[in-house]
């Protein structure tokens, strides 16, 4: 009987995780596109600069790359490395934008778009999106905050809406 119970707490704890995971924005919609090491570490990955995509979940067409700091070490392996505040984002019009009203009438302006854990705890990059209407643009802005004490670093982008053929 023990041995039953022992195995329904680690599954319901597996299954709680593996919820958190699945509801977390950003944590799925990345998909790696590359890295390079900018840090030699003897124990552990290196430090390394990330290249990430992702597609805005709410405006097909749009896909943003994301690039950022991530931190090797025996922390970074481990996943308790805090990483630097530094990134740069880049989106573009990959295909036909249609305009959700939500986001033609400003409701959505601010709406986080992508978001991803740099820290063990209390830290994270985001970035949300605004929408121009005056010039038809779509702005993303990516930023690193933290409960305590956020970062001023930050990297914009633009997707002006044009005719997709």
């Amino acid at each position: 009987m023990k041995f039953q119970t022992r195995i329904n707490k680690q599954s319901g704890l597996i299954y709680f995780v593996l919820a958190l995971i699945l509801s977390s924005p950003g944590i799925l919609l990345a998909e790696e596109i590359g890295s390079v090491s900018t840090v030699f570490k003897v124990l552990g990955a290196n430090d390394k600069i990330v290249v990430e995509a992702f597609d805005d979940p709410e405006i097909p067409g749009a896909t943003c790359y994301l690039s950022r700091a991530k931190t090797g070490g025996v922390k970074g392996m481990v996943g308790v490395a805090e990483d630097t505040s530094d990134a740069s984002i880049a989106c573009r019009q990959i295909g036909a934008i249609s305009l959700p009203e939500n986001v033609k009438n400003g409701k959505e302006d601010g709406n986080e778009v992508f978001k991803k854990s740099t820290s063990l705890l209390f830290k994270s990059l985001q970035v949300v999106r605004f929408y121009d209407a005056k010039r038809n643009v779509l702005v993303y802005l990516a930023y690193s905050d933290r409960v305590i004490e956020g970062s001023p670093k930050n990297s914009i982008s633009i997707i002006p809406i044009t005719p997709w053929h």
